[in-house]
């Protein structure tokens, strides 16, 4: 802990979440109150969620819907599982779900990063607009259905339909891929993807245990829409 950074405990069953978002939302710029531990989470929903300070929180247990949910700086820490929604429209900083995650995780998310301990279920991120996100298990269908931007990394398998309408977001995946999206297809695994893919293990904390090439790289095929980008032939 930085010298002078105050800890603060908070008991949800003693006291509500709408009073501890509260709390972290009334956060001054400048306070030393950086570090936040959860106790008794009780999978409530909506903890921690619309967090736009640095601070780090860590959650003692299961979270609910929407935990970290447009996270802004913040580093959250879930020490279980956590439900649908987790990080959704995150903006910058850091969850970390030390268990399995519910559908839609990191869904919209604009940026930052997810790591995921577990699996992640269906649609995990949905829509994703430049978030980072790391399974280290196996994801469920549809995920990253209509990913705009950023990356989603999977160390296990993936359901049926991955990456449907994709973008221009990156999609690796270590084992199988049940079925792929329309216009999501199989690309050339370069030199800088597999830095990439380094970038992402160290990321989750697995850096030196996991070869790069054991992946594979997904991505569009551009044949359901023409947005022009230079460089084109790097997604």
């Amino acid at each position: 802990m930085n010298a002078g950074a105050q800890s603060n405990a908070f008991d949800l069953s003693r006291s509500t979440v709408r009073e501890l978002n509260a709390a972290l939302h009334g956060l001054k710029q400048g306070s030393n109150a950086l570090f936040w531990r959860i106790a008794h989470p009780g999978g409530l929903h909506a903890i921690a969620a619309g967090v736009d300070a640095p601070v780090t929180i860590e959650i003692d247990g299961p979270v609910g819907y929407y935990c970290g949910g447009m996270n802004k700086q913040a580093t959250i820490l879930v020490k279980g599982s956590a439900g649908v929604g987790v990080a959704e429209n995150m903006m910058s900083g850091l969850v970390h779900v030390e268990g399995d995650a519910s559908q839609a995780a990191g869904a919209t998310a604009h940026g930052g990063a997810l790591i995921i301990d577990g699996n992640a279920a269906a649609r995990c991120g949905i829509s994703m607009k430049g978030v980072d996100i790391v399974v280290k298990g196996s994801v469920g269908h549809m995920s990253a259905f209509m990913a705009q931007a950023g990356t989603l990394t999977v160390f296990g398998d993936a359901g049926e339909a991955l990456g449907d309408s994709i973008y221009e977001a990156r999609l690796y995946v270590r084992g199988s891929v049940t079925s792929l999206g329309a216009d999501c297809v199989e690309k050339e695994m370069r030199d800088e993807h597999k830095q990439q893919l380094f970038e992402r293990f160290k990321l989750a904390g697995v850096d030196g245990q996991i070869d790069p090439s054991e992946f594979k790289r997904y991505g569009s095929a551009r044949n359901l829409y023409h947005f022009h980008v230079d460089n084109a032939s790097n997604y």
